[in-house]
C-alpha cells in the first residue's frame, strides 16, 4: 500500500483523499488547526457547473466566461477540461451527501458576476461549509485516511538533498500540541494549502491562509506562476466587525447594488432602481456585477477619491423575505450590527481573498521546476495552484470546481503511476538551536510586512510603490533567517517565513510585469 501526505483539509485535499482511498492507498491528511479551518469552510457562494453533458451551449458558454474574466491569459485546453468535467465531479459530491439548495425537484441556480447565466449551485450562502461537512463526514468513515489536526507542515524532505529532480520523499511537521518536529515519509506529497490572504491587512480569508505549502514547495525547488494577480473581493462588510466578513456576490446576482455617498443620497431622493446611481457604471455597462478586478478596482478608486471608509450595498429595493430565506448566515451576521437585508445600506469595501497564481502545475496537478518538468512525487491542488483555469482574473465560483477537477485529476495520476518506495527520512536537526521566548519581534515584523503589502501591492500599483515594497521585504526576508536559522520552530515563526517569501513572489511578479491585465494594474502603465 504506497502512502500519500495531503497536507490541507479544503475541498480539494479532502475530496483528492477519498479518491486516493478508494484506490487503496494510504493517506495521511496533516491539518493546522481544525478540519474544518479552511477556505472552504468560508466559502459563501457556491460552486459554478454545468450538470448535463448534453448541454454543449451551456458549457460553451461557461468556457466563454471563464475566458473572458481571465483576461486573455486563461489555459484554454485547462478551462474546457474543468467546464467538461463539471457534471461528473459534482455528481460525485452529491454521492458523498452534498445538499445542495433546490427549487422544488430541480437545482437553484445562483448568478455571480462575470456569468452570463444561472449556473451556480449552492446550499443558501454557506455552500462550502456544506461541502466540508459532507467530505468530512466521509473521511471520518474512512479506515485508510488518517487525520492529524494541530500539525503545521513545515518543509517537504528532498529525495536527495540538493536535487529537486529526485524528487520528494516525505514532510518535516511541527505539532502545535507538543511543540516538537516529526519527519513523516511519504511515496507522495499533496499539497492543498490554499492561499496566503493573511499577508494583507483586510482579508476575508482565514487565519491558517499563509501560502504554507506555495512556499515549502518552492524551497524545495519548485516554480511559482503569475503571482502578480491576487483577488481582491469587493464586498467585505465594514460594519464595527474586527475580522472582515464576506458578503458574496451571489447577492448582487440577486439585484443588490454598489452606491457612494452621492449615489446613495440620489438614490434615496429618487424614485427609481438604485443600479442608475451605481459608480461602478463608470468602470463597466455590466455595472455592480462586472467581475471582481473592475467591481474592486471600482470601489478602491472612490473610496480614496472621496476619502470615505466604504462604499454601500443597497438591498431594499429587493424582496426582503426572500432574502432572508436566501442568506440566513449574512443575515443573522448582519443582525449583530444592527443592519439587516432589504432594509439597510450595507458599509462594505475590498478585502484581499483569492490567490490566482500559485504553484505551477500540469494538467494532472504535478508540481512543476523552473524548466517545466515535474518535480517527482509532488503534487499541488486547490487556491496553492495555478493551473491556467483563471488566468489574470478568477471567474466567481469557479475556485471550488477547479478544485475538485484536479484533485480528482491528481489522485487518478498517482493511483495510474503508483510509486511504492518510501524511504527513510531524516530527523530534523536542532542541535545549537534555541527556544524563542520572544515573539514581540515577529509581531512587529508581521505588522510590517502587512502594511507593506497593503500599502504598495495592493489593488493599484505603480513601479515606485513595487520597488518599495522589495526592499522592505528584503529587510524582512534577511531579519526572518536570522532568527529562523537560530530558534527552534514556533508556528508564528514558520508563518512569518513563509507568508515573506510568498510576498517577495508576488512583488517581483508584479514588478516584471509590462501590462495590465486582470488582477494587475499598475497606474504607470496606463
Amino acid at each position: 500500500m504506497s502512502r500519500v501526505i495531503i497536507i490541507g483539509s479544503g475541498i480539494a485535499g479532502l475530496f483528492a483523499a477519498l479518491r486516493l482511498d478508494e484506490a487503496g492507498h494510504e493517506v495521511i491528511i496533516v491539518t493546522k488547526q481544525r478540519p474544518e479551518d479552511s477556505s472552504t469552510n468560508w466559502a459563501q457562494g457556491g460552486i459554478a457547473g454545468i450538470l448535463d453533458k448534453t448541454d454543449g451551449e451551456g458549457m460553451k458558454s461557461h468556457i466563454e466566461d471563464t475566458l473572458s474574466c481571465g483576461d486573455g491569459l486563461c489555459n484554454e485546453e485547462i478551462v474546457r477540461c474543468v467546464v467538461e468535467e463539471a457534471g461528473d465531479r459534482i455528481r460525485d459530491l452529491l454521492s458523498i451527501g452534498v445538499d445542495f439548495e433546490k427549487d422544488g425537484d430541480d437545482f437553484h441556480f445562483v448568478k455571480e458576476g462575470g456569468h452570463s447565466a444561472r449556473r451556480i449551485l449552492h446550499a443558501k450562502d454557506a455552500t462550502g461549509a456544506e461541502i466540508e461537512r459532507a467530505l468530512n463526514n466521509a473521511v471520518s468513515n474512512s479506515n485508510n485516511i488518517s487525520l492529524r489536526p494541530h500539525t503545521l507542515g513545515v518543509d517537504l524532505i528532498q529525495r536527495v538533498h540538493g536535487e529537486p529532480r529526485k524528487g520528494i520523499k516525505g514532510i518535516w511537521c511541527l505539532s502545535l500540541d507538543s511543540g516538537k518536529m516529526e519527519a513523516i515519509p511519504a511515496d507522495a506529497v499533496l499539497i492543498a494549502t490554499g492561499g496566503c490572504g493573511q499577508l494583507w491587512e483586510r482579508t476575508t480569508n482565514p487565519s491558517v491562509a499563509s501560502g504554507d505549502g506555495l512556499a515549502m514547495a518552492v524551497r524545495a525547488g519548485a516554480a511559482s506562476k503569475d503571482m502578480a494577480f491576487f483577488q481582491f473581493h469587493p464586498t467585505a462588510l465594514m460594519a464595527e466587525n474586527k475580522m472582515p466578513f464576506l458578503i458574496t456576490e451571489a447577492l448582487r446576482g440577486e439585484g443588490g447594488v454598489l452606491l457612494d455617498n452621492h449615489g446613495l443620497q440620489k438614490y434615496r431622493n429618487g424614485h427609481d432602481s438604485p443600479e442608475n446611481y451605481s459608480f461602478t457604471l463608470d468602470s463597466s455597462p455590466e455595472g455592480s456585477l462586472a467581475t471582481r478586478d473592475i467591481v474592486a478596482r471600482a470601489c478602491d478608486q472612490k473610496m480614496k477619491i472621496t476619502g470615505a471608509d466604504n462604499v454601500w450595498l443597497i438591498t431594499d429595493h429587493l424582496d426582503k423575505e426572500k432574502l432572508h430565506n436566501h442568506f440566513p448566515n449574512i443575515e443573522s451576521k448582519l443582525n449583530q450590527f444592527g443592519l439587516s437585508l432589504g432594509r439597510d445600506a450595507l458599509p462594505v469595501a475590498p478585502a484581499a481573498h483569492y490567490m490566482v497564481g500559485g504553484l505551477s502545475v500540469d494538467i494532472n496537478g504535478r508540481v512543476l521546476m523552473e524548466d517545466g518538468t515535474a518535480m517527482p512525487g509532488l503534487y499541488g491542488i486547490g487556491e496553492v495552484a495555478c493551473t491556467g483555469m483563471h488566468g489574470a482574473n478568477r471567474l466567481a465560483s469557479n475556485s471550488l470546481l477547479e478544485a475538485v477537477v484536479f484533485a480528482n485529476r491528481a489522485a487518478e495520476h498517482f493511483a495510474s503511476n503508483t510509486i511504492q518506495s518510501i524511504e527513510t527520512v531524516p530527523e530534523w536537526r536542532a542541535e545549537g538551536m534555541l527556544k524563542l521566548e520572544e515573539h514581540a519581534p515577529l509581531v512587529r515584523d508581521l505588522e510590517t510586512l502587512r502594511k507593506t503589502m497593503t500599502d504598495d501591492v495592493g489593488i493599484v500599483r505603480t513601479f515606485n510603490r513595487l520597488e518599495r515594497a522589495k526592499r522592505m521585504l528584503v529587510l524582512l526576508s534577511n531579519e526572518v533567517d536570522l532568527i529562523w536559522r537560530r530558534s527552534i520552530p514556533t508556528r508564528e515563526l514558520v508563518e512569518l517565513r513563509n507568508l515573506v517569501l510568498v510576498a517577495t513572489h508576488i512583488t517581483e511578479d508584479a514588478i516584471n510585469r509590462n501590462q495590465n491585465r486582470g488582477l494587475h494594474w499598475n497606474k504607470d502603465l496606463i
